[in-house]
C-alpha cells in the first residue's frame, strides 16, 4: 500500500455518498406524505367509528351486535387502510427509475454509456465541470505545427509529402533530432497490409514521430542501429521522458523530452545549424522561454527535446538531470472541437462553471480555454505547483476564481475536486481518461470517464462513459440530467393535488356526513391511475431548451418549489370545492331521486374526480409554461396512458358495478363530469399568471422561473 499504485488504489476504495441529491430530497417528502397520510387514515377511522358508535347508543342499540355492524366497522378499516395506501407515495421510485431508465436509453443513443442510473439525475444538479483539455475539447489528434531548432521559429511546411526544414541546417542536426525522436518515445510505427505506415501511441508521441518521418527519417533503421540502454518513461511528476542510449559509433548518449520550461532548466547549451553545441548565455535562455511562451499564447503544446554526450566517467545505467544540449522545441497543435464552444456557453448560460484541469503549459492552457469561452477577463489561471502550496483556507478562497489550472498532477485535480464537493458544497462533474484520473473521478458527484482514450480503470471509476470523449456530450448529460429533475416534480405536483383532494374528501365527508364518498377499490384505482400511469406518463418526458437557461439546483434547494405549491393548492382548492358541493347538495343540483340516487351521485363524484386527475396530469406536464400541449401529441406514450385511463374508467364505470360499487350514468353526467375535469385547465392558466417570486434579490428556489410572470413560450 505504499507503492502509488497502492495509494491509488486506497483512494479508490473509500466510499462516497451512497444516496444521491434528489433521494435524500425524495426520501424527505415520502416521510412527510407518509406521516400525513397516516394521520389522515386514523382519524378518519375513528371520526366514522365513533359517529356510528353514538348512533348507535342514541338507537339504545349499543348492546345489539350483529354481523352488519361488524361488517360496516371493518369496512371503515378498509377505508381508513386505502387512504394509507393511497397518501403513501410508493410510486416515487418508480417514477424515478423509469425516469432515469428512460434518459440512459436515449443518452446510450447520443453517445454516453451510463453506468450507474442515478449518475443521470446527479448530472442535472451539477454545478461546475473540470473538464480535461486533450480529447475533450479538443481533437485528440495532434501534428507538429511550429519548430524552433538553431536558433529559428518557422511553421512546418509540407511538399510532396515532406517536411522542410532551411537549407542552412546541417544534416548532423537533423541526425540527433531523429535519434531523438525515434528512439525517445513510448510509441511504434508499424506497417499495415496495404503496405502504409501507421503510429500506435498517444496523440503527442504520434505527433512527434510523424513529423520525424515527414523529415526522412527511417523508424526501424533508426532503432536497430542504436542500443537502448535505460528508459525512464513518462510520468505526470517529472511530466518528462528520458532514454540512455549506445550509439554505433560506441558512444553513450542520453535524450530526453517534455514540458518545454522543465527541459529547459535542465539545458545549459543548444545546439546550432552546424550541430555543435554552444554555451546559452541568460540572454539566451530567457529568449528561448519567449519562443515557448509564444508558441503556448497561439495555443501550441510545446515540447523540448534535448541530449547529453556522456564522458567515460559516467555511472552505468544512470541517466543525468542536468548538463544537456536543447535541439528543438516543437509546438504541436490539437485544434478545438466543433461545438465545444457552444457547449461551454449553453453551460454559463445554465450556471455551470467550466473549469479546465491540464497538464499542458499554463500559456497553451490559457489560449485554448479563451478560445473554448472558458476563460474570461477577471478569471484566474494558475499552475498546480502554486496551487499545492495553498493552505486549505486559502484554496477556499482562491477556487472560486480558478477556471484553469495548468501543469496539474492527479493529486491536483484530486485535492480540487475535494475541496469543491466538501467545503464549498458544490455539485462536482470531472472528466478523465487516465489511471490516474481515477481517485479525482471516483471523489467527484459525477465521474465521466473518455470512451476512446481512456484507461479501464478510468471507466471503472466513472458513472458515466462518453463514448465520442466530446464535451458537448457531456453537456448533453447534464441536460437529461435535468429532465430528470424537473419529470420527478412534475410527478410529485399531480401525486400531491391527488392526495390533498382524495384525502380531504373522504375526511371532510366523514366527519360531516358520516360515510365516505369514495370506497376503498375506487380509492385504489385513483392510486393506480397517480401512481404508476401517473409516473408513465410524466416520467418519460423528454428535455426542452429551457433546462439549460436556469441555474442548477443546490443541495440544500427545496424540492417542492413555490411554483409547485401554488398549481398543488389552487388545483387542489377548485376539485375539493367541486366535489364537495356535489356531495352535499348534489341530488337538488342534479335532480336525482329514487333508491338509486346515492349510487349515482357517488358515482358521479368518482367519474369527475378521476376526469379532473386525466386534465391535471395533462397540465402538470409543465410546471410554468401555460403552452401544455407543445410537444404533448408527439409523446405517443403520455397519449397512450391518457386513452388508456379514460377507457379503463369507461369500463370501471359502466360494466364494473359490482366491483367497484358504481352504476351506469347518462350520457349528460358523463359529459358534465368531462366539463369540470376540462375546467382544471383554465383554472391552470389562471395560476401560472399569478407570480410566485414577491422576494427581491433572492435566489431561485428550485426551477422556478426567472421572471416573475409566466412564460408564454
Amino acid at each position: 500500500m505504499r507503492t502509488e499504485w497502492g495509494k491509488l488504489m486506497e483512494t479508490l476504495s473509500e466510499e462516497g455518498e451512497d444516496e444521491t441529491p434528489l433521494q435524500v430530497k425524495l426520501n424527505g417528502v415520502a416521510t412527510i406524505i407518509g406521516k400525513i397520510g397516516l394521520a389522515f387514515a386514523v382519524t378518519t377511522f375513528l371520526v366514522l367509528s365513533v359517529r356510528f358508535l353514538v348512533e348507535k347508543g342514541l338507537r339504545h342499540e349499543f348492546t345489539k351486535w350483529t354481523s352488519s355492524d361488524a361488517m360496516t366497522l371493518l369496512n371503515y378499516f378498509a377505508t381508513a387502510v386505502t387512504i394509507i395506501v393511497v397518501a403513501v407515495p410508493e410510486g416515487l421510485p418508480l417514477a424515478v427509475t423509469l425516469s432515469l431508465a428512460f434518459a440512459m436509453k436515449k443518452l446510450m443513443n447520443d453517445k454516453a454509456l451510463v453506468r450507474h442510473l442515478s449518475a443521470c439525475e446527479t448530472m442535472g444538479s451539477a454545478t461546475t465541470i473540470c473538464t480535461d483539455k486533450t480529447g475533450t475539447l479538443t481533437t485528440n489528434h495532434m501534428v507538429v505545427n511550429k519548430v524552433w531548432i538553431s536558433g529559428k521559429a518557422k511553421e512546418v511546411e509540407t511538399s510532396g509529402g515532406r517536411a522542410t526544414l532551411d537549407s542552412d541546417i546541417s544534416e548532423s542536426v537533423i541526425s540527433i533530432l531523429l535519434q531523438g525522436i525515434f528512439n525517445n518515445t513510448g510509441s511504434e510505427v508499424v506497417k499495415n497490409k496495404d503496405g502504409k505506415n501507421s503510429i500506435l501511441g498517444t496523440p503527442t508521441e504520434s505527433a512527434l514521430l510523424e513529423y520525424g518521418m515527414l523529415l526522412g527519417g527511417d523508424f526501424d533503421n533508426e532503432r536497430r542501429s542504436c542500443n537502448l540502454l535505460k528508459v525512464e518513461p513518462f510520468n505526470s511528476e517529472k511530466k518528462m521522458m528520458s532514454v540512455l542510449l549506445s550509439l554505433p559509433d560506441g558512444k553513450v548518449r542520453a535524450f530526453c523530452k517534455g514540458a518545454s520550461e522543465i527541459v529547459l532548466k535542465m539545458c545549459d547549451k543548444m545546439i546550432d545549424a552546424d550541430g555543435e553545441p554552444l554555451h546559452m548565455s541568460e540572454e539566451q535562455v530567457r529568449n528561448t522561454m519567449d519562443v515557448i511562451n509564444g508558441f503556448a499564447c497561439e495555443a501550441l503544446r510545446t515540447l523540448c527535446l534535448a541530449f547529453k554526450d556522456m564522458d567515460d566517467g559516467f555511472q552505468e545505467n544512470s541517466i543525468p538531470d542536468s548538463g544537456y544540449t536543447l535541439i528543438t522545441i516543437v509546438g504541436i497543435k490539437d485544434p478545438v472541437r466543433s461545438g465545444v464552444k457552444e457547449a461551454v456557453k449553453t453551460c454559463l448560460a445554465a450556471g455551470i462553471t467550466v473549469r479546465m484541469v491540464t497538464g499542458d503549459n499554463i500559456n497553451t492552457a490559457k489560449a485554448i480555454a479563451k478560445e473554448c469561452g472558458i476563460l474570461l477577463d477577471n478569471d484566474l489561471a494558475i499552475e498546480g505547483p502554486d496551487f499545492r502550496q495553498k493552505t486549505p483556507d486559502q484554496m477556499v478562497q482562491i477556487i472560486p476564481k480558478i477556471k484553469v489550472m495548468a501543469r496539474s498532477s492527479p493529486t491536483d485535480k484530486h485535492v480540487l475536486v475535494k475541496t469543491l464537493r466538501g467545503r464549498l458544497k458544490e455539485v462536482v462533474a470531472v472528466t478523465g481518461d487516465g489511471t490516474n484520473d481515477a481517485p479525482a473521478l471516483h471523489e467527484a458527484d459525477i465521474g465521466l470517464a473518455m470512451g476512446i482514450s481512456g484507461t479501464e480503470v478510468a471507466k471503472e471509476s466513472a458513472d458515466v462513459i462518453v463514448l465520442d470523449d466530446n464535451f458537448a456530450t457531456i453537456v448533453n448529460v447534464a441536460r437529461w440530467g435535468r429532465a430528470v429533475y424537473i419529470n420527478i416534480q412534475k410527478f410529485v405536483q399531480f401525486q400531491l393535488t391527488v392526495n390533498i383532494v382524495a384525502l380531504m374528501i373522504n375526511f371532510i365527508s366523514a366527519c360531516i356526513s358520516g360515510s365516505a364518498p369514495l370506497t376503498a377499490v375506487q380509492l385504489l384505482w385513483v392510486n393506480l391511475i397517480m401512481d404508476t400511469l401517473g409516473a408513465l406518463a410524466l416520467a418519460t418526458e423528454p428535455p426542452h431548451d429551457g433546462l439549460m437557461k436556469r441555474p442548477p439546483v443546490g443541495r440544500t434547494e427545496n424540492f417542492i418549489t413555490r411554483t409547485m405549491w401554488r398549481n398543488i393548492i389552487g388545483q387542489s382548492i377548485y376539485q375539493l370545492a367541486v366535489l364537495l358541493v356535489f356531495n352535499f347538495v348534489g341530488k337538488k343540483l342534479l335532480g336525482l331521486s329514487g333508491s338509486d340516487a346515492t349510487s349515482v351521485l357517488n358515482t358521479f363524484i368518482f367519474n369527475t374526480f378521476v376526469f379532473c386527475q386525466v386534465f391535471n396530469e395533462a397540465n402538470s406536464r409543465d410546471i410554468e409554461k401555460i403552452n401544455i400541449f407543445k410537444g404533448m401529441f408527439g409523446n405517443w406514450v403520455f397519449i397512450g396512458i391518457i386513452a388508456a385511463t379514460v377507457i379503463f374508467q369507461v369500463i370501471i364505470v359502466e360494466f364494473l358495478g359490482t366491483f367497484a360499487s358504481t352504476v351506469p350514468l347518462n350520457w349528460q353526467l358523463w359529459l358534465l363530469s368531462v366539463i369540470l375535469g376540462a375546467v382544471s385547465m383554465p383554472i391552470a392558466v389562471v395560476l401560472k399568471c399569478i407570480p410566485v417570486n414577491w422576494k427581491t434579490n433572492t435566489q431561485h428556489d428550485g426551477y422556478d422561473p426567472l421572471p416573475s410572470g409566466p412564460d408564454l413560450a
